[in-house]
């Protein structure tokens, strides 16, 4: 029989997965979150068994079982508080986490390689906890939302599972950038920056398993299939380019029209801090932070790319400011 979507993402693949997620446990798990690498010796060649075992042990041996439901949400002050609830995304982003959920478990269920299928799971649930946590903040600190719509799945599997991980790959490029100037502008307090580190080193491992999964799939797809799926990336891309070109709108479950910025990890940094951070520095310390949040993977595994090469590109017409010159000086530095 075959299992419904929900029956995915709502359910671990392992139910020993679903333990108690004590405070060592969790302490644990962030550890080993950060710190990973296959016992294979040799190269991890995009299409091996190798490869695709390594793959999908790094996404179950990296598993954090923290809980949203026990997430002690920290009391803000007056001003703190409304920061945070006139920040414009959580409309979008509880319900871009709806949408992923339901299109990574509708991928995994096509998939017929059992590795792959149990990391993709994975994901899966892993996106409805994500959802979760949103929920369990926005009630925790009243931040008003619009009623979701039905959450539909999707025709094209495969077009919207690539759309949803290119999409995450963007997104978390700019957002590792965000959320460490947010920490070090200590606009926000630290309790509320480090309750939401779990899930942004989640984000990582998530665009670490869509990069291999990417050069796996196409690794071992037929040759005569090879064109017609490049020209869907390329689609995909575009489509991306063009969602991303302004507001999006969205639709709430009575019908009424929404307008959201799709593009806040790019530009919101007056929302999260209390300085103008010059775009070249944005882009520099979105590279510092994409390096260090991969940088306790087994090296062999596949990172994204597009997203840093073509920050990289975009810097390098930007003007050096003094501000520039100091963060470079910084070790680690881009």
């Amino acid at each position: 029989m075959t299992k419904s979507l929900s029956d995915i993402y709502t359910n671990l693949p392992e139910a020993r997965d679903a333990g108690t997620a004590t405070p060592d446990a969790v302490a644990r798990a962030d550890f080993n979150a950060r710190h990973w690498s296959s016992p294979v010796a040799g190269p991890l060649q995009p299409g091996s068994a190798e490869h695709k075992k390594a793959v999908a042990d790094m996404f179950r041996d990296t598993f954090n079982p923290y809980k949203p439901s026990v997430i002690e949400w920290p009391k803000l002050d007056p001003e703190t508080l409304k920061r945070v609830t006139s920040l414009p995304i959580w409309d979008i982003a509880v319900q871009t986490e709806g949408k992923a959920r339901l299109r990574m478990a509708a991928y995994a269920r096509l998939i017929e390689d059992p590795d792959m299928k149990d990391a993709l799971s994975r994901n899966a649930w892993e996106e409805n906890r994500h959802k979760e946590v949103l929920s369990k903040m926005v009630e925790a600190y009243g931040i008003p939302l619009a009623s979701e719509p039905p959450y539909i799945e999707p025709r094209d599997v495969e077009w919207a599972y690539m759309v949803t991980g290119f999409s995450e790959c963007v997104d978390s490029f700019f957002a590792f950038g965000l959320f460490a100037i947010a920490r070090k502008s200590a606009f926000f307090p630290p309790e509320l920056i480090e309750t939401f580190e779990p899930v942004m080193q989640e984000e990582c491992r998530h665009i670490l398993l869509f990069a291999n999964w990417l050069a796996w799939h196409r690794a071992v797809m037929p040759l005569w299939r090879r064109p017609w799926f490049e020209l869907r990336v390329i689609g995909v891309w575009l489509f991306l380019l063009y969602e991303r070109l302004g507001m999006v709108t969205t639709f709430d479950a009575d019908g009424n029209t929404h307008e959201q910025d799709n593009n806040f990890t790019v530009n919101g940094t007056k929302d999260v801090a209390n300085v103008d951070v010059p775009l070249r520095d944005m882009i520099d310390i979105c590279l510092i932070e994409n390096e260090r949040r991969f940088a306790g993977y087994d090296p062999r595994l596949l990172r994204p790319k597009l997203a840093p090469n073509l920050a990289r590109f975009i810097r390098f017409f930007l003007k050096r400011t003094p501000e520039s010159a100091q963060l470079e000086s910084q070790p680690g530095a881009a």
